[in-house]
């Protein structure tokens, strides 16, 4: 039998400060009741500007290797899923192999947006079932604080900081990422997007008052999208594994919004019992929510072994992704 990718150990780090929609209510115009009710969000973690992307990844990816009883001399390979990098260069991934003293591992950076981490996991699940590397880690990591527009209240009141860490190993035992699938549609960039600070617009001093330097998102349309675009990913990957949706013992989804995960498990026709949704306490994370989620259903004892567990997002490009694991 040739290897299949298992992830053996998880981890999570959120930071200490939180924003709450009563915060939000003396800032803008808007509300705690409008706010719970459209998204589903209550509050959301915060980093300070003591805290990077790589900080947050470091300590879920210690949390994870703790777990599996990994060193980090043992780890081939770190992927981390951002669009939020410490630096334009180098990669997020190598600053984290360096504070984590990981000599022995290649590290880059996977940039999908929200499909960060399930992208990641795929490229791991190539590298081990091809037997290239043993043990790698994938990691989501994002501080979206930092491309937040906290004077547009469409948009500030969705979006926290976080990270969520997977280590990923060969296993011969049928166990482990049963099949993954991605997709994109470059001509739909402008629904979610922040136009301003590459070299197509490079940085100038006034991007603090047009808010071109961060997130911008056209919401009604990004909902349509996603609902349906998650809902053809997730039965691509069952399908692709010759299983049924009735097979599937838990949905981890993105935690964008309230609205879209139970879309979604309307049309999967899947009750909310089984549907993992921790948006209330961090809000949408991008690549970190999927990883967290994992990582709390974990620790919560509510993945068995053999387990099949559907994992699916969509996020800026547009990139929609998804992937089917047996625990």
């Amino acid at each position: 039998m040739k290897p299949g990718a298992r992830i053996i150990g998880t981890g999570s780090y959120v930071p200490p400060t939180r924003l709450t929609n009563a915060d939000l209510e003396r800032m803008l115009d808007t509300s705690d009741e409008w706010i719970y009710s459209h998204t589903g969000i209550r509050e959301r973690r915060i980093a300070g500007d003591n805290i990077s992307t790589s900080d947050m990844a470091v300590e879920a990816i210690r949390q994870a290797l703790e777990m599996s009883q990994c060193s980090p001399d043992e780890i081939d390979m770190v992927i981390a899923g951002t669009s939020t990098s410490d630096y334009r260069m180098p990669s997020t991934a190598c600053v984290i192999q360096e504070k984590l003293s990981m000599p022995n591992a290649v590290a880059f950076d996977v940039v999908s947006a929200c499909a960060g981490f399930i992208n990641g996991l795929a490229v791991a699940k190539s590298f081990i079932e091809s037997e290239v590397y043993e043990k790698i880690v994938v990691v989501g990591c994002e501080k979206l604080s930092s491309v937040t527009n906290y004077k547009d209240r469409s948009t500030c009141i969705l979006f926290g900081d976080g990270a969520g860490a997977a280590v990923v190993t060969s296993d011969r035992n049928g166990r482990g990422v049963l099949s993954t699938f991605a997709k994109s549609d470059g001509t739909q960039r402008e629904l979610l997007w922040i136009p301003s600070g590459g070299i197509k617009y490079p940085y100038n001093p006034d991007f603090t008052d047009n808010g071109s330097d961060k997130l911008q998102m056209k919401g009604p349309d990004v909902y349509k999208f996603a609902v349906r675009e998650m809902y053809n990913a997730s039965v691509k990957v069952i399908e692709d594994a010759g299983l049924d949706l009735p097979d599937i013992s838990l949905v981890v989804p993105h935690q964008a919004n309230i609205r879209i995960i139970q879309g979604l498990a309307k049309r999967l026709q899947v009750s909310m019992d089984k549907v993992v949704v921790n948006l209330d306490k961090y809000g949408n994370t991008s690549s970190a929510s999927i990883p967290i989620a994992l990582d709390e259903t974990n620790r919560a004892g509510r993945l068995n072994a053999g387990d099949l567990v559907l994992m699916v997002a969509f996020g800026s490009g547009l990139i929609w992704a998804s992937s089917l694991l047996k625990w």
